[in-house]
């Protein structure tokens, strides 16, 4: 492996040392072997250091901050990683073996795509598949795309090309440490604000390739937490991306909205063109705002049991 490596892995980890030793192995074994992995400690308090320790392999940077957040620790390794390409995965999921592989040929193979991601699948607590996949549209991404349904899916789907990257790249007043590329004052909502801005501000292409190729795991009642207060967030970022474009919010904002919320007063889009998913999501908040978060995951429950029986 040269001195300066073709990829940079960045492993954001905070107080998920349960699985952090999972994660490092799923991408230990990728089959494109020239990269780094920067395990960035967001201050945890558990174990983390301690399983970092368990491995050997020279490729492993290890580095600790306090708190800053996902994206401040999602910052901090882009700021010491020296790859051509940069990627993510969050101390919780992990990449099949081929994962990187594929994502390098594909940018390699089009100078032009900035961002290349791919769909996922769903993996419980334990690491058990769920049977649902993420199957997004991974062809003519636009913005607009990206601001409503965020086809990119996840924070441990995308790799990026760093020149790219860098073009999103600003300082804060007030930050003396490094630069920011994610907005560290966003704690929720903070990649659908990254990949927004992206797309607004550069001509780089965003595109898919095929295969479910990462494992995201679903926390019980993380799906279903602090829902009031991710959509304040969303909407302080619309306020951002107002900043940037107000034509491109008047245009888009209210459908955007409506995915958000699946709020049919706001716009029909979402039943017209996710029928089946509008439909389940309002008959999921329903059953919350009638019966609470203990019967909505129960009856949740179920269904996977179900699907997977």
């Amino acid at each position: 492996m040269s001195d300066a490596p073709i990829a940079s892995l960045i492993v954001p980890s905070y107080n998920v040392s349960a699985t952090l030793a999972e994660t490092i192995q799923s991408l230990l074994l990728q089959t494109f072997t020239d990269f780094e992995l920067i395990v960035v400690d967001d201050g945890s308090t558990d174990t983390t250091p301690q399983v970092v320790d368990t491995f050997t392999d020279p490729r492993i940077r290890y580095i600790r901050q306090s708190n800053r957040g996902l994206s401040g620790a999602r910052n901090t390794g882009i700021h010491h990683a020296r790859g051509t390409y940069v990627a993510f995965c969050d101390a919780d999921d992990l990449w099949l073996p081929e994962k990187l592989e594929l994502h390098i040929a594909h940018l390699e193979a089009n100078p032009d795509v900035g961002i290349s991601f791919s769909g996922s699948q769903m993996i419980d607590e334990h690491g058990k598949a769920l049977g649902i996949s993420q199957s997004p549209n991974l062809r003519n991404i636009t913005a607009a795309d990206i601001y409503k349904r965020n086809p990119i899916g996840n924070g441990s789907a995308a790799v990026i090309r760093r020149e790219a990257l860098d073009g999103m790249v600003f300082r804060p007043m007030g930050e003396t440490e490094r630069d920011w590329w994610f907005d560290e004052t966003f704690r929720q909502s903070d990649d659908i604000e990254a990949w927004t801005r992206f797309a607004l501000t550069q001509d780089w292409r965003v595109e898919g390739i095929e295969g479910g190729l990462t494992l995201y795991r679903i926390h019980s009642g993380g799906l279903s937490a602090n829902v009031e207060k991710q959509y304040a967030t969303w909407k302080r970022m619309t306020e951002r991306m107002r900043a940037i474009s107000p034509d491109f919010i008047a245009l888009h904002g209210a459908v955007a909205e409506a995915y958000q919320v699946r709020t049919l007063s706001l716009s029909l889009t979402p039943l017209v063109e996710e029928p089946l998913k509008t439909i389940t999501t309002l008959g999921a908040a329903t059953v919350l705002k009638i019966f609470g978060a203990d019967t909505y995951r129960k009856a949740q429950s179920s269904v996977l049991r179900l699907k997977n029986a």
